[in-house]
């Protein structure tokens, strides 16, 4: 260690100050947050509400209650599961590779997840859990979903959706409704203010603090345990709640902006400033933005490890996007996903869109701005079975980069209760 790197060193006097400010009872920072926790008990009652909430016998209920359609469809993926409907991870494999198998050693240590973007509605559950029996295709091992908590939550599927990732082994991601889209920065609104949210994503004031309160409603009345987060200070306080010994988890969003190992050292020193004793930290994952590339995962790995995350906080990357309103097409990032994969751990390989040669023959091509639409208004303009036939591309693309990944060797994680 040279002389100069040697002045990074952090002295302890610098955690003592910041401790004082964190265990001041006149703070009225740390004030304001305990409330908004002590509204729903204390953390060890807090869990305990949330653990029978998320009770699959309960969720069945609440959606037999909310949306008997839903609990049918949930029982048919339930037959499913126990007939073994779907084709194994070893015939998955056999498929691919014939008589390679034989020869090819999976280093499952190295297993990516398999992620899609964004389930809307519940029923897209069986609209792709059917193509993916009939053509012996892969269910993914991980959802990402964008839709108002509240429409969900009226029409019954939010614990319908709940109730399939445990019927099939996924984990899921919900984005609560205090986020910038909704109104919550009063200056900014469509395109014509769009430079507005370049500091960005507003969640301003006091809607920091709404995030904890939302979060805390559909934790302890649902189960719900991975949420999105946006915004320095709800990642803050997403921290601060698991050292109170709440259960939460989250990711970091794409539109964050992670677009370097200096940003990612930060998020996670962070994460490790507010671990548990026994190491954990609610970060279980982050979207690195889509101009990230391979040499900045690798550099970004290396402190992972060393902070003692890398079997915690995933790498999200998104391998494809939606055709319109976010990148630059073409954006397909397989390639480079199977020359990290082979030595960087704890991936996901994140598919938002179908590959863009798909997506550009589509008369409605994947749109990031239908994920922001009411579901009325999506029936009403006739856009339903569009965005059904985007979703179905979205799981032919997540399939391709399974494929290119199982060619090279490298292992893949899709739902675990399903493909055996």
């Amino acid at each position: 260690m040279s002389d100069l790197q040697a002045r990074l060193k952090i002295s302890p006097d610098r955690l003592d100050d910041i401790n004082k400010v964190l265990l001041n009872p006149d703070s009225k920072v740390i004030e304001d947050f305990l409330k908004v926790v002590e509204k729903y008990g204390t953390p060890e009652e807090i869990n305990a509400k949330a653990a029978e909430a998320g009770k699959l016998d309960n969720l069945l209920q609440k959606v037999a209650d909310s949306n008997p359609e839903y609990r049918k469809d949930l029982d048919w993926l339930i037959e499913q599961k126990e007939n073994n409907a779907f084709i194994t991870i070893d015939e998955y494999r056999q498929n691919i590779l014939g008589d390679k198998l034989a020869s090819t050693d999976f280093n499952e240590d190295l297993a990516v997840t398999l992620e899609l973007s964004a389930l809307q509605y519940f029923p897209w559950v069986k609209l792709i859990a059917q193509k993916a029996i009939t053509e012996k295709k892969l269910m993914p091992g991980r959802f990402i979903r964008v839709r108002a908590m509240k429409e969900q939550e009226a029409d019954g599927d939010l614990p319908a959706v709940a109730a399939a990732m445990k019927i099939m082994g996924c984990s899921v991601v919900e984005t609560l409704d205090t986020k910038g889209t909704d109104g919550s920065n009063i200056h900014l609104g469509g395109p014509a203010t769009i430079t507005g949210y370049f500091g960005g994503v507003g969640q301003p004031n006091a809607h920091a603090l709404q995030w904890v309160d939302e979060f805390l409603y559909y934790y302890t009345n649902y189960g719900i345990e991975q949420v999105l987060n946006i915004n320095p200070g709800t990642v803050f306080l997403g921290y601060m709640l698991h050292s109170l010994g709440i259960n939460n988890e989250f990711k970091i969003s794409v539109f964050m902006g992670n677009d370097n190992p200096y940003a990612a050292f930060w998020t996670l020193i962070g994460a490790k400033l507010f671990s548990r004793d026994d190491g954990s930290t609610p970060l279980i994952g982050f979207n690195w933005s889509n101009s990230i590339n391979n040499q900045s995962m690798e550099l970004t790995a290396q402190f992972r490890k060393e902070l003692g995350f890398e079997d915690v906080v995933r790498f999200e990357h998104h391998i494809t996007e939606t055709f319109k309103s976010i990148v630059i097409q073409p954006y397909n990032r397989r390639d480079e996903l199977v020359d990290l994969a082979d030595h960087v751990a704890n991936i996901s390989a994140k598919h938002e869109g179908a590959d863009p040669e798909i997506d550009e023959t589509r008369t409605h091509p994947s749109d990031i701005l239908d994920y922001f639409r009411a579901k009325d208004e999506v029936i009403g303009s006739g856009d339903w079975d569009a965005l059904k036939i985007n979703f179905l591309d979205k799981l032919n693309s997540m399939n391709s980069t399974a494929d290119a990944l199982t060619k090279n060797g490298l292992s893949v994680i899709a739902a675990t209760n399903l493909h055996k």
